[in-house]
């Protein structure tokens, strides 16, 4: 039992077939996104498969992040996430645009304060140092999705007055800066009440913690990031 463009004497799993062609109508806007996909026995008659193959697919988008299992009410098409790649530096501005989807960005504080031990190390400064410190919201579609804290040397210090809007790196770079590597630490986060009704969380709702440190073209500290992410709305691959 296969459907016309599905071929039970491939080399290809009719689940993966399946996924395929889910896939394809998902970007054809066949099930647009947001909205619910067929019951399991309407995809097993529209595509000519069995019951355990419509599972099984189902299953694997679900995992690969496609598809969003709702308790009680259904399968329903996921929307897009930014993915931001760690083999290099990449803005969460240019994650966006790669997802098609509008970034923004709220300052919520910018000011001049005393560096402790650690960003003396991590940013390689003086004792008695102080430093800049940025605190923004991010958001995808109007959507929050991280909340970040930067620190930047006091050779940055035009940053705290600075509009840099969407993207903090787009304004560096009119000034020749660019982050070229980083370093990051991964773990995992409560959401504090601040932090929860910024982001749309309930209190003490799980977060993916990033902390980076990131350098520019001469391999000189730029400034470090200690990020408070929405895993179900971004997507981070390593």
């Amino acid at each position: 039992m296969a459907g016309k463009d599905l071929l039970a004497d491939s080399a290809s799993p009719l689940y993966v077939q399946l996924m395929d062609r889910i896939r394809q109508d998902i970007l054809q806007g066949v099930y647009p996104t947001g909205e619910k996909i067929p019951a399991e026995h309407m995809l097993e008659e529209r595509y000519g498969v069995s019951r355990v193959t419509v599972r099984r697919a189902l299953q694997e988008l679900t995992t690969a992040g496609l598809l969003e299992r709702k308790q009680g009410k259904g399968t329903f098409v996921s929307a897009p996430k930014p993915r931001r790649e760690h083999r290099g530096v990449q803005s969460f501005h240019d994650a966006c645009r790669e997802a098609g989807l509008r970034p923004g960005a709220r300052t919520l504080t910018a000011r001049e304060t005393a560096a402790t031990e650690e960003d003396r190390r991590r940013l390689e400064l003086l004792p008695d140092s102080r430093i800049v410190e940025i605190r923004r919201l991010l958001t995808a579609d109007g959507t929050p999705v991280i909340l970040e804290t930067l620190r930047f040397s006091m050779a940055y210090a035009w940053l705290e007055n600075a509009e840099t809007g969407d993207s903090l790196y787009l304004a560096l770079r009119e000034y020749g800066i660019r982050a070229e590597k980083s370093l990051y630490a991964f773990s995992l986060a409560r959401a504090t009440a601040e932090e929860a009704e910024l982001l749309g969380l309930e209190e003490n709702g799980p977060l993916m913690k990033e902390e980076q440190t990131v350098y520019d073209q001469k391999g000189r500290p730029l400034h470090t990031a200690v990020r408070l992410i929405r895993g179900d709305r971004y997507t981070l691959r390593v």
